[in-house]
């Protein structure tokens, strides 16, 4: 296993490429691609890992993924497909210093925060009717409007997908060892897990994989255990509302009220019943 270097399908002389995915699952490998990667959730529910940062997405969210950034979509299969519609594009598409051109200086602010990749805080009305024409239109059209698009990207409030350090920089031999560790924190978060464990299944001491972990995701394990257990509970309080918050609490991997209540403000800024205030 390793972080699969994913080589995107295009026709010959094709600059923006369109796909749809649509299934029970969207591709759960962690991989990383030279393209950007500006997706529409049409439907669908689960979790994003961005380069060691944890993010649910639900119907109507708007992601892009910076260049060589690694990540992966784990859906949560609950029976009905999930749907996404996504553009992938190069900054040298359309030659190496198109987007550096005096015209293009309003999209600076794009290419800034693609870096990291960003979430939308607020999707705006127009980005899914914008998605879904895509593959409708010609050429000359998908391209006024694929501008028009980063446009009104570079303007909207963003949430940063990822802390990671130097996220291009990541050998077959890390990127297999963080794979590993992502899809078993994805299968197990809700047991109790130990370093240790975690550490004899990348074949490393405790201490060196917690400095191997930091460096590649800028954060510790365990700071990343809370996140994808956190944002599982923040799921479960959506989706599932007949829960009671001890109940959500258990299944996410919590076995303390308290420590839960505190782990989930501190990463949320609200405890769970003030969240579930903020739902309706």
């Amino acid at each position: 296993m390793k972080v699969y270097a994913f080589k995107i399908p295009k026709k010959p002389g094709e600059n923006i490429i369109v796909q749809y995915d649509k299934g029970r699952a969207f591709y759960d490998k962690l991989h990383q691609h030279e393209e950007i990667q500006l997706s529409l959730i049409v439907s669908g529910q689960g979790k994003l890992i961005a380069g060691g940062n944890v993010h649910s997405y639900s119907d109507g969210d708007f992601f892009v993924i910076g260049s060589g950034l690694p990540h992966l979509f784990k859906s949560t299969v609950n029976g009905s497909d999930s749907f996404m519609i996504s553009i992938f594009f190069t900054k040298n598409s359309f030659g190496n210093t198109f987007f550096e051109q005096r015209e293009m200086t309003g999209l600076q602010n794009f290419f800034k925060h693609s870096e990291s990749g960003f979430k939308l805080r607020r999707p705006e009305a127009s980005i899914p009717k914008t998605m879904e024409s895509f593959e409708a239109l010609d050429d000359f059209s998908r391209f006024m409007a694929f501008l028009q698009l980063l446009k009104t990207l570079s303007d909207l409030p963003k949430v940063k997908l990822s802390n990671a350090t130097s996220p291009k920089e990541m050998s077959d031999d890390h990127g297999e060892r963080l794979r590993s560790v992502f899809d078993f924190v994805m299968q197990h978060f809700n047991q109790k897990i130990s370093l240790e464990e975690v550490a004899e299944l990348v074949h490393m001491t405790p201490n060196a994989f917690c400095r191997f972990f930091k460096q590649r995701t800028n954060k510790t394990f365990f700071k990343f255990l809370i996140e994808v257990r956190v944002e599982h509970a923040s799921q479960l309080l959506v989706q599932s509302k007949d829960l009671s918050i001890l109940e959500v609490a258990n299944r996410s991997g919590f076995h303390s009220i308290s420590n839960f209540n505190r782990k989930f403000k501190e990463i949320k800024g609200v405890n769970p019943s003030r969240f579930i205030q903020s739902l309706s």
